[in-house]
């Protein structure tokens, strides 16, 4: 049988098909706009990543036996917000996960609800990427696109709802919400008062394998797929990348280099960070998982390379890289603020360091140690919690660089595994979709017999203790620029009221 898995990305949708061995037959990507209403807002029509799914799906397809698909499942940005009304009609753009225009709802809840309830409630506190300060800023900005609100529901569940006509959610996408008992795998009735909302405007809640129906039968005539074809719940990107590199079960890591950056640590038991600088999320697998996420990873490199040097010959500059752990410039990468650890959309990209015989390579330099450094930041929060990885999966865009990924090794000072497909989110929803099927007994089972591992990179120990001895100087940038950040952003706002904008 043939199993499609949909990563519904930021700036495209990418489709895979896979076997029922769980060899990869073919790969395709459509891409769609992204808007930017006004400074540090971020949004998209979800009917552009219908549009271009349903084209992707038909071009995926055009070359196989269309009989033998047997399941579609996701990975999708999480937290973004969409809202439909009574019709199932989209009532207005998705904010998206990158959108920072929550920071009044966010510190309501936080401050005024409080960290220690929302915890209680979520196992989480608030961040201004999630989805329920986007709900409270809907709410207080646009009553009557609020009142219209029939449900609510995150990117990857509008195509699953479009594909089956079930309105569905997995448990770890839904975790990013802030609207969900993540302890308990249930709709946390607290959040959703606090909220102005119901239970019934929210979707039915799926494990990642399950299946929450058949595609209808309109789009099975439309596109020759069986309408027996099981559409499966899917997960948020982060838990169908972590399933697509085999960080499934007690213990295991994945770092990811998208446009975003995580680490991602899966476990058997349900755990909270006390200081909530992790996110608790549940898993794909049925379980639980840790994660730091930083909001600009292999975005701070392409900014960097195609906005201000202008080059798309990214290993060409990597290649001028010559000094690992010996570079006096550091980079702080925070371009669109930062969650994991930190939590603080004010906070901006920062260089630092920089004299008269800096190159453009030590500045190329930085960033990617920058970004790797962040990771590190909550890399050490997972220790502190007595948590021990001695290696991690990698994937990712980023993941293509071995420099970056010699970085990593080293800046962190664990082992490196490279596995045979980094097709991060796609893969795993494939997985998921095959598990759905029968294919595989469990999750678990299924990354087992899927994922190989093909390379490591190993930390070097003198390199290593360079880039510790780096690594210190990077942790206290931030500590001394912080206040700056939000003089810099209160200032902005000054400048923008006074001029009427």
């Amino acid at each position: 049988m043939l199993y499609i898995g949909v990563d519904l990305g930021t700036s495209a949708v990418k489709l895979l098909l896979m076997n029922g061995e769980g060899k990869i037959e073919k790969i395709v990507s459509r891409e769609y706009p992204l808007s930017f209403p006004h400074p540090g807002w971020s949004e998209q029509k979800p009917e552009d990543w219908w549009k271009e799914s349903l084209e992707g799906i038909r071009e995926l397809t055009a070359d196989c036996d269309k009989s033998q698909v047997a399941g579609i499942s996701f990975g999708g940005q999480m937290h973004g917000l969409v809202i439909l009304d009574e019709q199932d009609n989209v009532i207005r753009p998705a904010i998206l996960w990158n959108d920072g225009r929550t920071g009044k709802e966010t510190d309501y809840l936080n401050q005024v609800i409080g960290k220690e309830k929302l915890s209680q409630y979520t196992a989480n506190i608030a961040f201004a990427g999630f989805t329920a300060p986007k709900i409270l800023w809907v709410k207080e900005n646009e009553p009557e696109n609020f009142k219209k609100i029939k449900k609510i529901m995150l990117p990857k569940d509008y195509l699953a709802y479009k594909l089956s006509g079930t309105h569905c959610c997995d448990m770890s996408d839904a975790s990013g919400m802030l609207l969900l008992d993540v302890k308990n795998r249930c709709w946390s009735k607290e959040m959703l008062d606090i909220c102005g909302i119901t239970e019934k405007q929210m979707p039915k809640l799926f494990e990642s394998y399950e299946t929450v129906g058949t595609l209808k039968p309109e789009l099975a005539a439309e596109l020759g797929i069986p309408a027996s074809c099981k559409i499966v719940a899917g997960a948020g990107d982060n838990a169908a990348a972590a399933v697509g590199t085999g960080t499934v079960g007690d213990g295991m890591c994945n770092i990811s280099l998208g446009t975003s950056g995580t680490i991602f640590i899966s476990s058997k038991d349900f755990g909270v960070d006390p200081n909530n600088a992790l996110h608790a999320f549940a898993h794909a697998d049925g379980c639980y998982h840790l994660m730091g996420c930083m909001l600009s990873a292999a975005s701070c490199n392409k900014w960097w390379m195609d906005e201000i040097i202008g080059t798309k010959d990214y290993a060409g500059e990597q290649e001028k890289i010559e000094k690992l752990g010996e570079n006096n410039v550091y980079f702080l990468p925070y371009l669109m603020g930062e969650r994991s650890p930190h939590n603080n959309p004010n906070a901006r990209g920062t260089f630092i360091g920089l004299t008269m015989d800096s190159t453009r390579a030590d500045m190329t330099q930085a960033v990617l140690e920058g970004v790797a450094f962040a990771i590190r930041d909550s890399f050490e929060v997972a220790k502190s919690l007595g948590i021990r990885i001695e290696r991690t999966k990698i994937c990712g865009g980023g993941a293509k660089s071995p420099l970056w990924k010699k970085m990593i090794a080293n800046i962190l000072n664990i082992k490196v595994d490279v596995i045979e497909s980094e097709e991060g989110p796609a893969l795993g929803g494939a997985m998921l979709a095959a598990v759905a099927n029968g294919e595989f007994a469990s999750v678990e089972d299924a990354a087992a017999k899927i994922v190989k591992v093909i390379d490591t990179v190993e930390p070097e120990p003198e390199l290593a203790a360079k880039y510790e001895e780096k690594y210190r100087k990077f942790a206290k940038i931030y500590p001394t620029v912080k206040d700056l950040f939000s003089e810099i952003i209160l200032r902005n706002v000054k400048i923008t009221a006074a001029a009427g904008l």
